[in-house]
């Protein structure tokens, strides 16, 4: 199949065209292509950073249904995915070349009784955490998930799952074997010890401070927000009657989040776009993500690039260039405006055209 498109291709706002063979771009002419496309907007495949293929409200899903989240993803214009730990194998997806390309963390690692019934690896012993981290870690895609706080019954409230001993030797481990680390935080408490152990991502992020940021600015670390997630914590507070400290913290943390997130933005933490997709968050909401980024603070350009050419660049894969794979999204408008990001006139992956 050969296709020819033309457009303006952000980010860099030039008018270009591009030709693409067998699902692969160029920037020299190819006779014989069909023009699909010609007029409008042009930008790479779109990145959801945070999502969980193969997650469904009540826990792990069947493939057939896996597939289906992918599919919904793919019509939405998400066409490379970081999947931030699923109990389901998905590796079988990688044969389908009608899905997107997906770059998974391997299963959630916790603390007995510290986290989702089901999708973590309970690791009784914290000593034995490096051990399991090399293990995801040549598991997954790259990455690796640690949860880093959650409720503690005992206490009534969120806390740390690790000491910051083991942080340390499990954030090697992950990184002796090719792989970065991400860790869950709702809280302020986990925070520091995570981002001091070298911890290369942090999820959610309610809870961050000015201290908190300036750690993360020295340590380089980024930071996926999942803001329409964070939309859910007045309903989880509501159902924590028997936690009041828990339940308090929990709309401290929502009524501070924009503050929060707007402040790390501002002082200039990476962040990128992820919805956590799989749970309580519906697949396919990436633009409903990219709207609530520039809610707290970020342009119409760096909201965008957070769900594409920004995160391709942090994930290591590409975004619109000669030899690479035609992943790319076309709009008959400008996507940086409300209401267009969500409605892609084309979706082409693997140069194959889908809508």
């Amino acid at each position: 199949m050969r296709l020819h498109i033309r457009g303006t291709v952000l980010p860099d706002g030039a008018p270009a065209q591009w030709w693409i063979v067998d699902g692969v771009l160029s920037a020299e002419p190819v006779a014989g292509a069909d023009t699909v496309f010609d007029g409008g907007w042009i930008i790479p495949g779109l990145v959801d950073a945070h999502c969980h293929v193969g997650l469904g409200p009540q826990g792990g899903v069947e493939l057939d249904e896996a597939i289906g989240q992918a599919e919904v993803e793919r019509d939405a214009g998400v066409l490379l995915l970081r999947d931030a730990g699923s109990p389901v194998d998905t590796g079988s997806l990688d044969d389908r070349e009608d899905l997107p390309r997906i770059i998974r963390a391997g299963r959630h690692l916790a603390r007995p009784k510290r986290y989702i019934p089901g999708l973590p690896i309970d690791i009784e012993d914290e000593s034995q955490l490096p051990e399991y981290v090399a293990a995801q870690a040549r598991r997954g895609d790259g990455w690796v998930k640690l949860v880093g706080d959650w409720i503690d019954r005992g206490a009534g409230d969120l806390a740390p799952l690790w000491s910051d001993e083991v942080l340390v030797a499990a954030v090697e481990a992950a990184h002796a074997n090719g792989a970065r680390v991400t860790a869950h935080v709702f809280g302020e408490d986990a925070l520091p010890g995570l981002i001091k152990a070298g911890i290369d991502c942090i999820e959610h992020g309610t809870g961050i401070t000015e201290d908190v940021i300036e750690l993360m600015l020295a340590h380089g670390t980024a930071l996926v927000p999942t803001l329409i997630n964070i939309d859910n914590f007045p309903g989880i507070a509501e159902k924590a009657g028997r936690y009041p400290a828990y339940a308090r913290h929990m709309r401290e943390l929502y009524a501070s989040c924009a503050d929060r997130i707007g402040a790390a933005h501002e002082a200039g933490v990476a962040i990128y776009a992820g919805t956590d997709a799989g749970g309580m968050i519906a697949h396919g909401r990436i633009s409903d993500e990219v709207a609530a980024l520039r809610r707290v603070g970020l342009s119409p350009t760096e909201a965008l690039g957070a769900a594409c050419w920004s995160a391709r660049d942090w994930l290591g894969r590409t975004g619109i260039e000669h030899g690479g794979p035609a992943d790319l999204l076309c709009f008959a408008e400008d996507p940086r405006l409300p209401g267009v990001l969500d409605h892609p006139d084309l979706v082409i992956l693997r140069g194959r055209v889908y809508r």
